[in-house]
């Protein structure tokens, strides 16, 4: 009997440019969950270079990791730190309802 192999899932092995990130980050903002956005913002920060960004927002990489992981409740601070640094700008809107 063979045995199957998978390999580890990991979303930012697929963000591999500025329209699948925006695609990415605006589902994710529809679910509205916090977790659920931070640990994207983690998944969006692992492909760009969480090294790198984690010295660009003034934090440690173990720090950015942690507060990114979804398990993590970042300030919104560290949010829009990440976004700037990552090239993002949030906004808000006015939530649509159906009649």
């Amino acid at each position: 009997m063979t045995t199957e192999r998978f390999s580890r899932y990991d979303t930012a092995d697929y963000l591999k440019n500025e329209d699948d990130i925006a695609a990415y980050l605006e589902a994710v903002m529809e679910d509205g969950d916090p977790a659920l956005i931070a640990a994207a913002l983690g998944d969006v920060a692992r492909a760009r270079n969480m090294t790198a960004l984690a010295q660009e927002v003034g934090m440690s990489r173990v720090g950015l990791n942690k507060a990114l992981s979804g398990q993590g409740n970042p300030t919104l601070s560290t949010i829009m730190k990440v976004s700037k640094a990552l090239g993002l700008k949030l906004s808000i809107q006015t939530a649509t309802h159906a009649p």
